[in-house]
């Protein structure tokens, strides 16, 4: 009978331990579950606001591989400007969905903003700056980053609607062009390239930046005619974004440029002129609301951001046209 009852006991001590071991893994699984929850809950916001970086440091200087000594100050922004970008900050508008900086929008406008502005000065210096005369063959190392910064932004390393096969990548693309803007400094800096500081050059380019800017603000024109006073308005931060960090590409090359055309400037008297253009497009990179509203332009109570910014790029573009009138003289 004492047998039995060991028997028994072993029974219900086995039994026991066989409920505890289920129960401690129901409790493992449940922890895990809220563990993978919070995870998926925290993943995008968290990881959004460690990513997010509108970087409009005005006083920012390109250093390292990125500046040529004897090369262009322009030349140097954009390669400096580009690396900030790509190896610093990290591109953000071709993140696939699986990343958190997928769901930013601000930061990648802004970014492509700045791409924006370096692509059209890159055909300025292919087309006006870096050759001698119209007729002269075009510099292939300026040509070729040109090409580049014309690559879309948002493409990621595989993009099945293209190819199935991996694709370039779009910072990929801008690194190459970074490295084709340091080769032709470091040519010019040996006397190998050409960089034209005339005046019709420098007027070429400066109508050139006048006229993008002016589709900047035909844009902001349009979205506040047609969208001004809705409740919901998903796009007007993107083009607040998107003209802001052009208008701080611009900002960047014309701040440089003025050190390459620093002769011209004082020769011209332009200096005053110069630096109240730059004024203005600094006011338009200033402008940095926590949420960006685009409220009818009368209203009362809400303000309007994108009239605010029309406005200043306005005054930086009328100022370009003036400056450009005074090197027609």
């Amino acid at each position: 009978m004492s047998e039995i009852g060991n028997s028994g006991g072993d029974t219900k001590r086995i039994g026991g331990r066989a409920a505890a071991v289920r129960e401690s893994a129901k409790r493992s699984w449940k922890v895990l579950a809220i563990l993978i929850l919070l995870f998926l809950l925290l993943y995008y916001p968290v990881g959004m606001i460690m990513i997010n970086n509108i970087d409009d440091d005005t006083e920012f200087v390109p250093t390292g591989t990125n500046v040529v000594a004897g090369g262009s100050h322009a030349v140097d922004m954009m390669a400096g400007l580009i690396d900030r970008e790509i190896n610093v900050n990290r591109w953000t508008a071709n993140d696939p969905f699986f990343m958190p900086s997928a769901a930013l929008d601000n930061m990648p406008n802004y970014q492509q903003g700045i791409i924006s502005a370096l692509a059209r000065f890159g055909f300025e210096l292919t087309d006006q700056i870096g050759r001698t005369r119209g007729s002269s063959q075009t510099d292939p190392d300026l040509q070729e980053a040109a090409g580049l910064l014309q690559y879309s932004g948002t493409k990621w390393a595989w993009d099945p609607t293209i190819s199935l096969l991996p694709t370039a990548a779009s910072e990929e693309q801008y690194e190459k062009a970074r490295s084709s803007l340091i080769s032709y400094n470091k040519r010019l800096a040996n006397g190998k390239a050409v960089f034209e500081r005339r005046a019709d050059n420098l007027l070429a380019t400066l109508d050139r930046i006048a006229l993008d800017m002016g589709s900047s603000t035909a844009t902001i024109d349009q979205h506040i005619d047609e969208n001004s006073g809705d409740i919901i308005d998903f796009q007007a931060d993107n083009i607040f974004y998107g003209v802001k960090g052009q208008a701080y590409g611009y900002y960047m090359l014309l701040k440089a440029l003025s050190q390459d055309y620093e002769s011209l400037i004082k020769e011209r008297n332009l200096t005053n002129a110069w630096a109240q253009m730059l004024a203005s497009l600094k006011s338009v990179i200033d402008l940095d609301p926590f949420i960006v509203i685009n409220a009818a332009p009368d209203s009362q109570f809400l303000p309007n951001h994108l009239t605010a910014q029309g406005f200043y790029v306005l005054r930086a573009r009328t100022q370009l046209q003036e400056i450009s009138n005074i090197l027609l003289k």
